[in-house]
């Protein structure tokens, strides 16, 4: 019997049979050795010199300790961080109200509510950390002080919380981002931390080539963020980072400066993250996991990083339950109101919206291959952004083998955690 196709879907699994003869690879997280991950924080923290001291200055009702955290669709496990953090004394176990502040990072993504709180906070098991939670909200422009303007010309506008902080804790983790090169490090700040301008005058520059995923020299959208957190006037700053790996697991931590962190973070997740395959794949199965499921706009990531893999004309198939249906309406209101991929990327280049960006690498893939989708999205929806709707795993890739015209031969690639796995094909020395 032929190797089933088992990926991610919601709660459970999407399950498919290839055909004989087709060969299928899967492409996951490298699994290396690891400690641990209470092992690995313990260890990294010492090696830091946290071991029983902490860095930061001692918070007050005035300058307050902010430790900004991701927001629920992002996979760091922030609240088990924390809690190691309190195992070891390095944070109070009853943080005082007032001296102890937590912000969620959203950047441009809505405040959540109690059910997000949960997921950030999972594993800390004191009641009052929830009552220290406050939201970013990048669309109140009050809550935002102007710092400067880039040498691209974004303007930097930042949530006023970082500045009359006297100290912060950024916790992040790193992981390959289709545009930005990497997530982590800076995104705590910029644009987690950004006004609504700021974001999308950022992220306009990933419509320019060298904004892409692995790249960080020459890349605008980094370096636009990292020119605009140097403008700010930050208090006392701990930056930790993590890596985790295929199990969502702490693998790694890095903890210190905000930049030497980032790298290193970054370091470790290239060994984890890149995923070799011979030569280009006619079909591509690719997962959005839990929590990069929470709607359409976040699960586009794995769309992005399994057109790499794809041949011309081969086709690709999400899945993702895309929990809360599209995301942000900007981009899919675009692609709807678009005739072809064509038509919406000259409507792009013409006049950048935030979220066009995501508009933008769909419109191209959906140019270049078939893209299949099996999500609880209703089919009128995937349609409008030139997915072609299924409702199981198994029929989306009969189609995709019918189009194919043989099984003989046929070369499936399978992405379990397509939001993180980048594929590098062998065959042309580079990823596509």
């Amino acid at each position: 019997m032929e190797k089933l196709i088992r990926v991610p879907f919601g709660d459970g699994w999407a399950e498919a049979l290839p055909p004989a003869g087709a060969t299928v690879r899967v492409l996951e997280p490298a699994v290396l050795p690891s400690l641990p991950e209470d092992a690995v924080m313990t260890r990294a923290l010492r090696t830091a010199g946290l071991g029983n001291s902490w860095p930061l200055r001692s918070p007050t009702q005035s300058r307050p300790l902010t430790i900004v955290l991701n927001d629920a669709t992002r996979p760091t496990p922030s609240g088990r961080i924390l809690a190691h953090l309190v195992m070891m004394g390095l944070l109070p176990e009853r943080p005082a109200l007032g001296a102890v502040r937590v912000l969620i990072a959203t950047g441009s993504h809505r405040p959540g509510g109690a059910e997000d709180v949960r997921h950030i906070l999972h594993g800390l098991p004191d009641s009052r950390w929830p009552h220290l939670v406050e939201w970013h909200d990048a669309q109140l422009n009050s809550a935002h002080v102007e710092v400067g303007t880039t040498s691209r010309g974004t303007p930097v506008h930042i949530d006023r919380r970082v500045l009359d902080s006297g100290s912060l804790l950024l916790v992040n983790s790193v992981e390959p981002h289709y545009f930005a090169g990497y997530t982590g490090g800076r995104k705590s700040l910029m644009p987690g931390l950004a006004g609504f301008d700021t974001i999308e005058a950022n992220h306009c520059l990933a419509l320019q080539p060298a904004a892409d995923v692995l790249c960080l020299t020459g890349n605008p959208m980094h370096e636009d963020a990292e020119e605009a957190i140097s403008l700010l006037p930050l208090p006392d700053l701990l930056s930790l980072q993590v890596v985790l790996d295929q199990h969502q697991h702490i693998a790694f931590l890095a903890a210190g400066p905000l930049h030497a962190t980032f790298e290193a973070a970054v370091a470790e997740a290239d060994r984890r993250y890149v995923a070799s395959l011979p030569e280009a794949a006619d079909i591509v199965v690719s997962a959005a996991a839990p929590p990069m499921d929470y709607d359409l706009y976040q699960s586009q990531k794995a769309v992005d990083n399994a057109a790499r893999a794809i041949r011309d004309g081969g086709t690709l198939i999400l899945v993702s339950s895309c929990r809360h249906g599209i995301g942000d309406p900007r981009y899919f209101d675009l692609l709807a109101s678009s005739a072809t991929p064509a038509e919406a990327q000259r409507r792009i280049a013409d006049h950048y919206l935030l979220g066009y960006h995501k508009a933008n690498r769909l419109a191209a893939a959906a140019a270049r291959i078939n893209i299949f989708s099996v999500t609880h999205l209703p089919d009128e929806t995937a349609r409008a952004a030139f997915f072609t709707p299924f409702a199981d795993l198994q029929t989306a890739l009969q189609e995709a083998v019918a189009r194919s015209g043989s099984a003989s031969g046929l070369r499936i690639a399978v992405l379990p955690d397509g939001c993180v796995t980048v594929p590098r094909v062998e065959q042309t020395g580079r990823d596509l």
